[in-house]
């Protein structure tokens, strides 16, 4: 057992998150279209058009850019190595494989349900003393400083 580095601060993880999300865009905007469905408007007694915003593929890229990328280089992605922090174990020890498929796959679920989980998840970091996210509770993690 090692003892973890210091904890990560908070506005950092938010820019590393920030920078994250902003690769993700980048790699994922080809797979993210638009298309227009007609439902049925039982007001107005019509069917009406309304767009649709198909971003299953771009769910997907983002959870294997986390996941990868925490379980196999070092516990970073690309945004926590910019500003200097990774994911270990709580323990401080090297993050396995399935501590980031939970890590990851409870972020996914928090974040679709409709903002309030993201939010529940992401500002839960602002009240803790270990800042960790509902995400690494549940994955027995922390983010500290690299």
């Amino acid at each position: 057992m090692t003892t973890p580095p210091p904890l990560a601060g908070r506005w950092r993880r938010l820019f590393a998150g920030i920078f994250d999300q902003i690769i993700i865009a980048i790699v994922s905007v080809p797979f993210s279209w638009n298309s227009w469905e007609y439902v049925w408007d039982s007001s107005k007694g019509v069917w009406d058009r309304v767009p649709v915003q198909h971003v299953f593929l771009s769910s997907v890229i983002a959870f294997f850019y986390y996941w990868l990328l925490h379980a196999y280089w070092n516990g970073q992605t690309v945004g926590k190595k910019v500003f200097g922090m990774r994911v270990v174990a709580e323990n401080g020890s090297r993050i396995t494989v399935g501590q980031a498929a939970i890590r990851q796959a409870v972020m996914s679920v928090l974040s679709w349900l409709c903002c309030i989980g993201e939010l529940l998840d992401l500002g839960w970091i602002l009240f803790d003393s270990r800042k960790q996210a509902l995400h690494d509770k549940a994955a027995k993690t922390l983010v500290v400083d690299a």
